[in-house]
């Protein structure tokens, strides 16, 4: 059988290093010598770029790894570590990457543990080329998403945190759909001030619309939108 080589030197050596940061790898993590090659093979026919370990351990000790956008496959049944822990570890850690679980050892609460603490999927060996394929894909988009979103709750947070309070009070009633004259009177302020606010408010979010404002305030935390009360 063919190896993947980037896989196989991955097993002892760090990812090459013109390989981008921000590429999806795809995790493996399995005590089984050629169940990794096979899965690394598979992946590379697919397009997909991965990286190996025989264990858990073997992973933490790798840097920064899982920092990298991507996903985790991950067998249930391995000396020391398993499986289920690792991705106990990882939730404590606030850690969501995207973890598929593939293992010749499966029952049903085991399944029905990883699946409740949010595994992707659960496949027994031997599976299906295209079923993996497409549980690492959605797993992939699964990550994406959610990377997304975290960009841009922190980039709101950052903008919000650069409004004055009196902007924090302006950006609030106009996200429950109070409109100028009413926020003027909520205030005790002019409505021209009150457009002011508006406007810097708007700048300041780096959005160009109201209803760009409004999702913006939708994603903020409820901790800072309480800063914006008055």
């Amino acid at each position: 059988m063919k190896v993947d080589r980037l896989v196989r030197r991955s097993d002892k050596a760090p990812l090459q290093q013109q390989e981008r940061a921000d590429q999806p790898l795809v995790i493996i993590i399995d005590d089984d010598s050629s169940v990794r090659e096979a899965l690394s093979d598979l992946l590379l026919s697919a397009g997909l770029h991965a990286i190996s370990f025989a264990s858990p351990t073997a992973l933490t000790e790798a840097g920064d790894v899982l920092d990298r956008p991507g996903c985790i496959i991950l067998d249930v049944r391995m000396p020391g570590t398993s499986g289920l822990d690792l991705q106990n570890r990882l939730l404590r850690d606030g850690n969501s990457k995207p973890i598929i679980f593939l293992t010749g050892h499966g029952d049903i609460p085991m399944t029905v543990q990883a699946m409740k603490a949010g595994a992707v999927d659960f496949l027994t060996k031997p599976v299906r080329d295209q079923t993996l394929i497409d549980a690492v894909i959605a797993a992939l988009e699964l990550d994406a998403t959610r990377r997304r979103i975290t960009a841009l709750v922190s980039k709101n947070i950052n903008c919000f945190n650069c409004l004055t309070p009196r902007e924090r009070e302006v950006f609030g009633r106009i996200a429950i759909g109070r409109v100028n004259k009413q926020i003027a009177f909520d205030l005790g302020i002019s409505e021209v001030t009150v457009k002011l606010h508006r406007s810097n408010v708007m700048r300041k979010m780096q959005v160009a619309s109201i209803g760009e404002l409004i999702r913006a305030w939708e994603v903020l935390p409820i901790s800072l939108r309480g800063t914006a009360s008055g």
